[in-house]
């Protein structure tokens, strides 16, 4: 991949009314252009609904059902991680622009759904285009949402530009545009969400869409494997999780709380909270912490802070003696 579009477009296609499970989503295209590197923008309402992605039941049985894990809640708002790894609202459940009463859930695997767009494209028009699914997200510490792609098929979804200079001469070393979640957000940007259009072509980007024959990883590789999210649970949750496996050692690391941090980055939590010089590195996955000197009440207070901050970056207390207690990495990763 190399440089940007001069002449990026979207083109809203009009007329395209209530979509019913069954329905051809590629037929919705057939009176708009199609050229080799346009990419095919669809709102996932859309294709839940052609897929039969629509409940009667409540909000909280599909909630249920929808939900791997809670990340946080916050009196009605549930966030929470799917079974694709994304991480929303009420996990993807929408009320919104469907019969009252009903309720759109997320296609089973929007990256297959966009695949099988695809290739009903290249068939029906002999046409190479990129396909994104889109969604609307919320984001961690902004206000307002945005639309993402969590579907997609034949197209570079981030461009990576690890090694290129900028004008100042500067080598980059970690910027990495999620291209796919930029071409949601233009779509939407067009689309709007009450005027019931929704499919787009964005043009412009051919140097983003793949050769035919090759569909590529998908949305899915825009999802942050969950032992690197540095967000896996909200504050209060992360509190519970760290305090829950601090004081029942034998169950599986709480999902969320990350993978075990090196023993440096310990000794250093350690040391600001029980003060320096009380946690000594004695090999690469042990650390003792001196309980001698402490009073009763003083030492059980520690020993409470030392189980729940361990398990809260992957560790735990493996000895506990009146002197000293020693901290071992967990053994399984997150």
């Amino acid at each position: 991949m190399s440089g940007a579009s001069a002449g990026l477009r979207v083109d809203v296609v009009p007329g395209v009314g209530e979509v019913r499970e069954g329905a051809d989503l590629a037929a919705l295209l057939d009176a708009t252009p199609l050229d080799d590197g346009d990419v095919v923008v669809v709102t996932s309402k859309v294709v839940s609904k052609a897929e039969g992605r629509v409940s009667d039941r409540s909000k909280e049985e599909v909630l249920a059902e929808e939900t791997v894990r809670v990340v946080a809640r916050r009196g009605p708002t549930t966030i929470a991680r799917t079974r694709h790894g994304l991480v929303m609202a009420a996990a993807g459940i929408d009320a919104s622009n469907v019969t009252a009463g009903r309720l759109v859930l997320l296609p089973l695997d929007p990256d297959d759904s966009a695949r099988r767009l695809r290739r009903s494209l290249a068939g029906r028009r002999g046409v190479d285009v990129g396909v994104v699914v889109t969604d609307t997200a919320g984001r961690a510490w902004r206000v307002g949402q945005t639309d993402i792609a969590i579907g997609a098929a034949g197209l570079h979804v981030v461009d990576d530009h690890a090694g290129r200079v900028d004008g100042y001469g500067n080598l980059l070393a970690v910027t990495l545009p999620a291209v796919a979640d930029e071409i949601a957000g233009a779509a939407e940007l067009a689309t709007g969400k009450l005027s019931q259009s929704p499919l787009s072509v964005v043009r412009g980007l051919g140097h983003l869409v793949l050769p035919r024959g090759e569909d590529g990883p998908g949305a899915a590789a825009l999802v942050r494997p969950e032992h690197e999210d540095m967000f896996g649970l909200g504050a209060r949750e992360a509190v519970v999780a760290a305090v829950g496996a601090s004081l029942h050692p034998g169950r599986p690391p709480a999902p969320g709380l990350g993978a075990p941090v090196a023993p440096e980055v310990l000794v250093a939590v350690l040391d600001e909270v029980l003060g320096p010089r009380q946690t000594h590195l004695e090999g690469p996955g042990l650390l003792r912490v001196d309980l001698a000197g402490r009073d009763d009440r003083a030492r059980g207070r520690t020993e409470a802070a030392l189980g729940a901050l361990a398990a809260a970056h992957g560790w735990h207390l493996a000895a506990l003696d009146f002197a000293r207690a020693e901290l071992v990495p967990n053994l399984s990763v997150h």
